[in-house]
Order: C-alpha cells, then sequence, then structure tokens
C-alpha cells in the first residue's frame, strides 16, 4: 500500500519553474536525442560489443528515472513563501544551536536552493523531522543515525528568498 497522504513540497517559483522546464526538455528533445543515439549506435552492427549503444541506453534508463523523480516532485507541490511567523516548516532557513554548534540551513528540498550557497535538510530527515512544526525558542532531541540523542534549539525561522 502507497503512501498517498504524502505532504506538498514546498518550491519557490523559480525551482518551480527551472523543474518544469528540465522535465519538458527531458520529456522532448531530451528523449529523441537519446533515441537518436540509440539508433544510430544500433546501425553499428553487434550490440554485445557496442559501448556506444550501452552508454545510449544507459543513458536512457537515467533520464527516464529523472523524468519520473521530477513527476513525482511537482505533482504535489506548493509555490510561494511561508507565512513569516517563526514556525519552522518547508520553506524556511532556520537557524538552530544542534548539539552546542549554531547552524544555518534550509528545511526543504534541494531544488529549491537551486545555485543558492547554503546547506539544505529535508523535513524527513533526522533533525528536519525533529523541528519541523516547532517554533523560535522550542528544544528538542532527535536521534542520530548513529544512535545519539542530539539536542537542538530553534533560535531563528524565517522564509527562504533565494
Amino acid at each position: 500500500m502507497t503512501d498517498t497522504t504524502q505532504a506538498a513540497t514546498w518550491l519557490t517559483q523559480e525551482a518551480y519553474d527551472r523543474l518544469k522546464g528540465e522535465l519538458e526538455h527531458l520529456e522532448g528533445p531530451g528523449r529523441a536525442e537519446v533515441t537518436e543515439r540509440i539508433a544510430a549506435a544500433r546501425d553499428e552492427g553487434d550490440l554485445k560489443e557496442n559501448g556506444g549503444y550501452h552508454a545510449a541506453r544507459e543513458e536512457q534508463a537515467k533520464q527516464e528515472a529523472r523524468i519520473r523523480e521530477l513527476k513525482e516532485k511537482l505533482r504535489n507541490v506548493q509555490i510561494g513563501t511561508p507565512q513569516d511567523d517563526g514556525v519552522v516548516e518547508p520553506g524556511m532557513v532556520v537557524t538552530a544551536v544542534v548539539a552546542g554548534d549554531e547552524m544555518t540551513f534550509l528545511l526543504g528540498s534541494r531544488e529549491i536552493a537551486g545555485s543558492a550557497d547554503i546547506e539544505v535538510f529535508s523535513p524527513t530527515s533526522p533533525l528536519g523531522a525533529s523541528i519541523n512544526g516547532r517554533k523560535v525558542g522550542d528544544k528538542v532531541t532527535y536521534t542520530a543515525p548513529n544512535g545519539r540523542d542530539i539536542p537542538v534549539e530553534v533560535t531563528a525561522a524565517k522564509p527562504f528568498t533565494g
């Protein structure tokens, strides 16, 4: 059984437009280019020893996987800027003291940050899940992958502006 109650992926308009453009290219000209390369390599003869054919088929598989990934990301998307209400949620730049060290990062998809130079944590990561929905001043603990409990205090949460 699949989980159909997946939370919306928050994206900026710029990130949405970029992903939508990539999907349109991959489904159109990108597919045609790979298909042409496969056909050209196939015409070279023996497929067992045809490196170009196998490389083109591998590229096709990667491209189709990316198309599926993009369709899934764009299926349930929320576009815009979250409210500046001090609540940690996807699309917020969070400052927190994590295990005694101050960190500033974006809570959300790596696709949001694009070329921005900011660390990104998914809302489903151990750290992200522990602070998602919390407010500035809240203190929580999460269990790291190594089994250690890590204390976290949220000190700021502002909408990501790009």
